[in-house]
């Protein structure tokens, strides 16, 4: 699924972020990226959507050499992995209901649809009753779900998150760690980077550790202490027709 052959990333002026750093994470896998600030994270991250290029070594992403991908080839990969950033990157002047539909809607998807894909996504993540909120209305930890509901609402095959938890406190980290470990279960490759090596010790899975841009560690953590997850699939618009008549009212409001 997602594979790095001796990967070095140098930028201007001689800083080398990543030093021949080889791994395979295979679909349907739950990967935690750990390391000190600077360790190299947020770079690796950053080449597996395309952002950056290697210095030297290769990616493959679904058997694809991400270098060699030409730009105009570039969104197609993209729309298979879905990104959530520490910091939200959401539109403030943007409602929930615009900022979750980003995709679908430079995709060209017809409203009717984005209203039907918004309600599914922001159900999964429970802020289905918040689609006409604005960010600046929403608390951090409300704002990281709606980021993680825009980066599922193409069903991407990949879920990438760089520090997701690392402006919130420790429940609404739980919180959203549990969501991630649910997409996973549902079928998601998830790439999580995270600092925080008490929630890896308490979560388990699988744990690549950099330091100074070099793979020192890949090794499986059992989990002292893994949250119970709740597998009830997402109800669907079918399902659930007078909830979705009403979102799809507020929507068009």
């Amino acid at each position: 699924m997602i594979q790095f052959f001796q990967v070095t990333k140098r930028y201007p002026g001689g800083q080398t972020a990543l030093d021949r750093v080889s791994f395979d994470i295979a679909r349907g896998q739950f990967v935690f990226l750990t390391g000190a600030s600077g360790a190299g994270k947020t770079s690796l991250l950053r080449l597996i959507f395309r952002e950056d290029v290697p210095s030297e070594g290769q990616i493959l992403v679904n058997g694809r050499n991400v270098s060699s991908i030409p730009p105009q080839k570039i969104p197609y990969l993209r729309r298979t992995i879905g990104v959530v950033f520490q910091d939200f990157r959401l539109i403030p002047r943007k409602t929930v209901f615009e900022n979750v539909t980003y995709l679908p809607r430079i995709l060209g998807t017809d409203l009717t649809s984005q209203k039907k894909l918004a309600y599914q996504a922001l159900r999964r993540v429970g802020l289905a009753h918040r689609l006409n909120a604005f960010p600046l209305e929403l608390s951090g930890g409300e704002q990281q779900r709606v980021a993680i509901a825009r980066a599922l609402i193409n069903e991407p095959e990949i879920l990438i998150a760089d520090e997701p938890t690392g402006n919130l406190d420790p429940d609404l980290s739980w919180e959203i760690l549990r969501l991630f470990l649910e997409v996973n279960l549902r079928g998601t490759t998830v790439l999580l980077a995270t600092h925080d090596r008490e929630m890896i010790q308490r979560v388990g899975r699988r744990v690549l550790t950099l330091d100074a841009g070099r793979l020192i560690l890949d090794q499986e953590l059992p989990g002292s202490d893994p949250p119970r997850l709740d597998l009830t699939p997402p109800e669907a618009f079918e399902n659930d027709p007078a909830a979705a008549r009403e979102t799809a009212e507020e929507a068009a409001e």
